[in-house]
């Protein structure tokens, strides 16, 4: 589909979407269409759509046609690529440190290379890095909308898909039939207060990524230790002796890496798998324990092939949109001693997540079509907000703090661990979201649903799904 670069010069250059649609399986119930958005920002929708389509309610399966689409500058659509060639691209990511960096030394080189990625993007196309942002992709929502000829949207989106559902919310308010919002980001942390000051904080720290990322690493060395090695590899017998354990283990990859295995790569590998609880935690364990004997861990086995060709997904599509659109320190140079100041309260954790947003800092170019607010126009239909209790990229606060922002919506508590409901099922939250699709009908005030399956529970036999999405660029990357 053809939309607009600019829509304030809606006749000079126009761009190119990819869309995917999955039919409605249940002949004569068809309702609508859903559309359907992965998160990110940088998920390919049309990947990620095929590749996570069982995780979809079998109700809402039958009912919609759920459509989802590369949004501007990702994929398949007119995209963001600041590399001449995939050898370019890949030899640009090995010359950064994998993580976030750790030392003097490590540090200019990751500014360096960030410095760099900008150089190369303005260079490339300074034009669509101004047009890349969520009211942007909120406005092509609209066109695809009204291609498919739905008089309003039926709409769920996971991670910072809940951003860009708010943001539609705000901008088409009258449209919005049914919306539902797992995983939230906090639109005033997005925005920061849509301040034109330039924040003390990242936006990963406004948000508070770094305090759910610690909340569930605690959780997860907690469950570890209470539960035996051959359910969980890295127990070391009781939930105190497995927090030591795993604090000595990164004293000592600080000073001994492991093969390739850092300090800086095993922390960023932690907050990425806890966002999926199964097979996530156990494999994680796993790795945790072959480094603490010394051992390089094992390639993880690779995920089924998706049904779609994968396209090009450099780290600078994501970060187009987050750093055009969200405002972070100017400064390179800050970031250590936020770094530092983050490290008090949430550990390994705030390292991380202070580092993801720090390719911010030099980015070449501010959205020129932002949306920074108000969050609460009274829209058509009431909103249904998903927060999980235990996330490790939007934290349970975000989730009730969307709830509160929006003029109309409810919120539904997941009780349990993980980046989004989609990702770690639970019948009860897919219950409540099918019924609100389908007829309009909320979950009673204070609703709580838990997951199928506790952390470190006996597997039980289902199909592979290639878990995509959901996470925050460029951190998932």
């Amino acid at each position: 589909m053809k939309v607009p670069l600019d829509y304030r010069n809606p006749g000079r250059r126009t761009i190119e979407l990819a869309v995917v649609k999955r039919k409605a399986t249940g002949p004569g119930r068809r309702i609508g269409t859903l559309f359907f958005n992965p998160g990110g920002p940088g998920g390919p929708g049309t990947v990620q759509m095929p590749q996570n389509y069982q995780l979809f309610p079998q109700e809402i399966r039958a009912r919609f046609d759920i459509v989802s689409w590369d949004p501007r500058g990702v994929g398949n659509s007119t995209a963001v690529n600041c590399f001449a060639s995939p050898e370019e691209a890949k030899a640009w990511m090995s010359g950064r440190p994998a993580g976030f960096p750790v030392g003097e030394r490590q540090r200019a080189d990751w500014i360096a290379a960030y410095k760099d990625l900008s150089r190369r993007c303005r260079q490339h196309d300074p034009e669509l890095l101004r047009h890349v942002s969520t009211a942007d992709t909120a406005r092509d929502l609209d066109q695809l909308r009204r291609a498919v000829r739905e008089p309003q949207l039926t709409y769920l989106g996971i991670s910072y898909g809940t951003f860009l559902g708010a943001t539609y919310a705000e901008l088409f308010p009258g449209k919005v039939r049914a919306m539902v919002l797992d995983s939230n980001i906090d639109p005033q942390a997005w925005t920061n207060h849509a301040s034109d000051e330039e924040p003390e904080l990242p936006v990963f720290l406004r948000m508070g990524s770094d305090r759910g990322a610690a909340a569930t690493l605690d959780q997860f060395l907690s469950l570890c230790g209470s539960t035996p090695v051959d359910a969980c590899a890295f127990s070391a017998g009781s939930p105190e002796a497995t927090r030591a354990k795993f604090d000595e283990l990164m004293r000592r990859l600080r000073a001994h890496p492991v093969g390739a295995w850092t300090y800086g790569r095993t922390v960023g590998d932690m907050v990425s798998a806890l966002n999926v609880v199964h097979p996530g935690w156990t494999d994680l364990a796993d790795r945790l324990q072959n480094l603490w004997q010394g051992r390089v861990p094992k390639p993880s086995a690779p995920l089924p092939a998706p049904p779609v060709p994968i396209p090009y997904l450099g780290e600078e599509q994501g970060g187009a949109v987050l750093c055009s659109d969200s405002p972070n320190p100017r400064d390179p140079g800050v970031y250590h001693a936020l770094e530092e100041a983050a490290a008090i309260g949430a550990g390994d954790s705030g390292r991380f997540w202070t580092w993801a947003a720090e390719p911010c800092a030099t980015w070449p170019a501010v959205a020129a079509n932002r949306y920074r607010g108000p969050w609460n126009k009274p829209t058509a239909h009431p909103v249904l907000v998903v927060g999980t209790r235990y996330d490790p990229a939007t934290p349970y606060r975000a989730a009730q703090a969307m709830a509160k922002d929006l003029a109309d919506a409810r919120l539904l508590t997941n009780d349990g661990y993980g980046h989004t409901a989609m990702l770690n099922p639970s019948d009860c939250v897919d219950a409540y979201e099918s019924r609100y699709l389908v007829d309009g009908t909320l979950p009673p005030a204070g609703a709580t649903c838990r997951p199928d399956r506790a952390p470190f529970a006996a597997p039980e036999p289902r199909g592979g799904i290639a878990t995509g999405g959901g996470g925050l660029a460029p951190a998932a990357s």
